[in-house]
């Protein structure tokens, strides 16, 4: 039984998204925040902006609610954004997360080593949404000259279906990485699994065209939809 937020047991963080250019934005960060929401995670998609101005817009919308950034794949319309941005993002004292789904390898770490320099690394937690490495991501320590950093969890499509067993892969990961080895192993075999299955729901061999009908077709089956 899915559980109303009022009956969690762990603090419930409501999440609210906002997009377009700075107006919109900005007010539909009052209206998450009129509703109760804890953060916004705020979309890259803005046609025309510059990095200097995508870095304006989350500075006029950290003055409403927190923000968590956003680095989206291109084939879904996100852009290459240089590291210089995350540096200067991670340092807007609003910024208290990153959810990192470029499906890439590098430009994810340009991510993280742009928040481990920052100076705020302890406040600004990383998310992969890199549906393509769901349990690398989750599994593995990145190192920097400032640390270690591991990825606090996933904001992900692939979550949209499956959730219960999203959780217990997120609890599966956490005791991996406590020193479970043996379950190390395990999970690390079932990634390239999960990064199928994926494939399989977000219609990967057509450039996700048929995502949104993948994640139906999964309710559907479950008696959701």
């Amino acid at each position: 039984r899915l559980r109303p937020p009022e009956e969690a047991t762990a603090p419930f963080v409501r999440i609210a998204g906002a997009c377009g250019y700075t107006r919109q934005a900005v007010a539909e960060a009052e209206l998450a925040r009129e509703l109760g929401y804890d953060a916004v995670l705020l979309s890259p998609l803005v046609p025309g902006a510059d990095e200097a101005g995508l870095l304006e817009r989350t500075r006029a919308v950290g003055e409403v609610l927190p923000v968590i950034g956003f680095y989206l794949q291109e084939a879904v319309g996100g852009r290459r954004l240089s590291p210089a941005y995350w540096s200067a993002l991670a340092e807007i004292e609003s910024v208290v997360a990153i959810k990192t789904a470029p499906f890439d390898r590098y430009r994810t770490a340009d991510v993280i080593a742009a928040v481990a320099a920052s100076g705020r690394a302890g406040e600004v937690a990383l998310y992969t949404g890199n549906d393509d490495a769901i349990v690398q991501d989750l599994l593995t320590p990145y190192r920097t000259a400032e640390g270690e950093r591991w990825f606090a969890g996933g904001l992900l499509g692939h979550w949209a279906v499956w959730t219960r067993a999203a959780v217990r892969l997120f609890h599966e990961v956490r005791r991996a990485r406590a020193g479970d080895h043996a379950l190390l192993t395990a999970l690390l075999a079932r990634g390239p699994q999960v990064t199928e299955s994926n494939a399989a729901v977000f219609d990967v061999r057509y450039d996700f065209r048929g995502c949104i009908a993948g994640v139906h077709e999964v309710l559907r089956r479950q008696g959701l939809l």
